[in-house]
């Protein structure tokens, strides 16, 4: 789900000695920026929606710290990625003016921040919340990164499937954070994340084949080929449609949110099935782009389904 973060130039000024050092008017942005917000933004909106959907009840206090953990641990995973794939960062054009290649951090600095992010979220998730919400989040981060960025993601062009794993376990940890474990429709929000991951990540690797190829990151499209790819984004998603369903079987939601579940995944084959059909990788794009909002509104339609129709007693 990495998207591009959009920077302006540093600006420089010089000292005394003549040598050019940046300002550190930018300092902070490029910290937030070292988090991947974007990415952060929907870990957290699903992380919340676990936390509501679980049976039970927690302190809003509570919950409000089991969510900041969540979007910290997730930070923390992205600053450490962005340390490790300083090299292959540089040579492709989405990322290349992240603020390690283009020389606005110093690698260690990310490195630092991002490990003291890790221990200090999982450390207060530990104390404040219960501890298998805290063993969730430690095994999300190292997953994250030593599983998918240090040896997945250079080795297998199945690195998103198995390393796609890590995006799915937040709501699993809001889950926890209410009820101290793992049930049945955590699970079931854990696979509608997993079966989603490969279709949307495979599109954006799709129209952006030349970066990772570049990169000699062995992505789906770089290694089997366009076609290839699009066959196995089609089988992903009759795993993910049915996969949106289980809610309802297992009676976490209700009727609305099946048939909200049921018309979004009609609409996100009918698309997918628009970028099989053509010959243009750039069709893609825009199903890259729908696939985000699908997943949105699948959670939303969850939220809504449980707030408004089947409220907890």
């Amino acid at each position: 789900m990495e998207t591009t973060a959009q920077h302006s130039e540093t600006e420089t000024e010089t000292p005394v000695d003549g040598t050019s050092e940046p300002q550190h008017r930018f300092r902070i942005q490029d910290y937030g920026v070292l988090l991947k917000p974007r990415v952060m933004s929907l870990v957290v909106f699903t992380a919340a929606c676990g936390l509501i959907l679980a049976p039970g009840a927690i302190a809003l206090e509570t919950a409000l710290i089991a969510v900041i953990c969540i979007a910290a641990g997730a930070g923390a995973s992205g600053a450490i990625n962005m340390w490790y794939d300083q090299d292959i960062d540089k040579v492709m054009t989405r990322t290349m003016n992240r603020p390690i290649p283009a020389g606005r951090l110093h690698p260690k600095e990310a490195l630092v921040f991002g490990t003291l992010l890790s221990i200090g979220s999982v450390g207060i998730m530990t104390h404040w919340v219960n501890a298998a919400a805290a063993v969730l989040l430690a095994v999300t981060i190292l997953y994250y990164v030593f599983i998918y960025t240090m040896w997945l993601k250079r080795r297998t062009p199945q690195n998103i499937v198995i390393g796609g794993a890590s995006g799915a376990f937040p709501p699993m940890i809001g889950w926890a954070a209410v009820t101290g474990d793992i049930g049945l429709g955590s699970i079931a929000l854990f696979a509608i994340i997993f079966f989603w991951t490969p279709p949307h990540s495979w599109a954006l690797a799709l129209f952006r084949r030349g970066d990772y190829a570049a990169a000699d990151v062995p992505m789906m499209p770089v290694v089997a080929g366009e076609q290839s790819t699009k066959r196995q984004m089609l089988v992903y998603t009759l795993l993910l449609i049915p996969a949106t369903l289980a809610p309802v079987v297992l009676g976490v939601s209700g009727a609305f949110y099946g048939v909200a579940a049921a018309g979004l995944g009609i609409e996100f084959w009918r698309r997918l099935w628009n970028v099989w059909k053509s010959d243009d990788v750039m069709a893609a794009r825009p199903f890259f782009l729908f696939s985000i909002l699908y997943l949105f509104l699948i959670f939303a339609a969850l939220l809504v389904d449980r707030l408004v129709f089947v409220p907890l007693v």
